[in-house]
């Protein structure tokens, strides 16, 4: 597959940790598509895995039980523990549109499908030192990853319906959450602090029989963004410092492609994954109704993959040219969003197989899986 994509010339400040612009391969006319992950299939007759439902708790925001999964149910985040696989996805409560707020639910599985779930969300805007960030409009679009001694490391957007802004939660049991607040806030000296930031998916490989946070050159490293894709490094992965052109400004991995799927957005998807090809980054394309892909409907939101070096996190390989992934099913194209989304957040390798677990025309969460998983091997 011939690579699209035309990346300027850029450097990095030291502080970040690499000394290797980002750039072009030179064989990419040799690239084929035998790094891609897949295929994920949807399995008959089971989706979506999780739809609304009018569980009440007591609102430390509002004061009040609130049915706060009632309207939508979506855009999750999985993991495994203890044997299960864990899926943390984002509910709303049935305000007005633009009045919602948005909460963290669990749910858990042995077998990828069916689910069981807490009455109350596990993360949400609550009587605590966050309040300027999530309040009113919550937390929202989880993506979680766990080191190996088992701390687990959510990025999500805090929306206080002025800004949305990455934020930092960590926990060891998947249920109860400490929030460090905004992942750019130490960065060169607040200068990122209201920056409108999303979607942040740390870098992990397969270890044994787990996926688990891998670092480049020492540090911590994730990439993030909605509209292009841009990168980040940390020493505790809670404290991030986004990589720097050499103008010192924020160095663009990825951008849209006129003429193609990722047309408006190319939004990062669930946590990277080192393979031996290289790194792997899965993320969400949402396709321009007169600059896109006409094959795809306009605003339809569909998953790329994007491959770039192992030792050199900037440094793009290959890019599909097509999605992976797109809206099929009548409930990914119905609901909230009804131009068509399967916006992907939750990936995790359970009992020799991949579960991909993604948000429904922004209404409800389905499950696709993925059979092959040799291309997860470093060597």
């Amino acid at each position: 597959m011939k690579l699209k994509l035309i990346i300027g010339i850029v450097g990095i400040l030291s502080a970040c940790g690499f000394t290797n612009a980002p750039s072009l391969d030179t064989n990419q006319d040799k690239q084929d598509n035998n790094w891609v992950i897949g295929p994920f299939l949807r399995p008959e007759g089971v989706n979506p895995v999780i739809s609304p439902q009018p569980t009440e708790f007591y609102c430390p925001m509002r004061k009040q039980q609130v049915k706060w999964e009632e309207s939508d149910t979506f855009n999750p985040a999985a993991t495994v523990k203890d044997g299960k696989i864990v899926v943390l996805y984002r509910a709303e409560d049935n305000s007005a549109i633009g009045k919602r707020t948005s909460r963290v639910g669990y749910a858990e599985n042995k077998d990828g499908i069916e689910m069981k779930r807490l009455d109350n969300p596990v993360l949400f805007p609550a009587e605590d030192n966050f309040k300027d960030q999530d309040w009113p409009g919550g937390c929202e679009d989880p993506r979680v990853a766990m080191t190996e001694d088992g701390l687990y490391v959510m990025l999500y957007t805090a929306w206080n319906r002025k800004k949305a802004r990455l934020a930092v939660a960590t926990s060891r049991d998947l249920k109860n959450w400490t929030k460090h607040g905004l992942a750019f806030d130490k960065a060169y000296n607040g200068r990122f602090n209201n920056l409108f930031c999303k979607s942040g998916s740390i870098l992990t490989k397969l270890k044994g029989n787990q996926l688990v946070i891998d670092k480049v050159n020492g540090k911590y490293f994730m990439y993030w963004g909605e509209h292009a894709i841009y990168a980040a490094t940390s020493d505790n992965l809670i404290d991030w410092y986004p990589v720097l052109d050499e103008k010192n400004e924020l160095m663009k991995i990825i951008q849209p492609r006129k003429g193609h799927f990722d047309s408006l957005l190319t939004e990062c998807g669930p946590p990277a994954i080192r393979t031996k090809h290289g790194i792997v980054l899965v993320y969400n394309g949402k396709n321009s109704g007169k600059t896109g892909d006409a094959n795809y409907p306009g605003n339809a939101y569909c998953a790329g993959q994007l491959l770039l070096d192992g030792n050199d996190p900037y440094k793009v390989l290959d890019r599909l040219d097509k999605p992976f992934f797109a809206p099929e099913a009548p409930f990914e194209k119905s609901g909230q969003y009804k131009d068509g989304t399967v916006f992907i957040e939750g990936l995790v390798y359970h009992k020799k197989k991949l579960y991909l677990y993604y948000g429904c025309a922004d209404s409800q969460v389905a499950v696709a899986v993925c059979d092959d998983v040799k291309k997860l091997k470093t060597k």
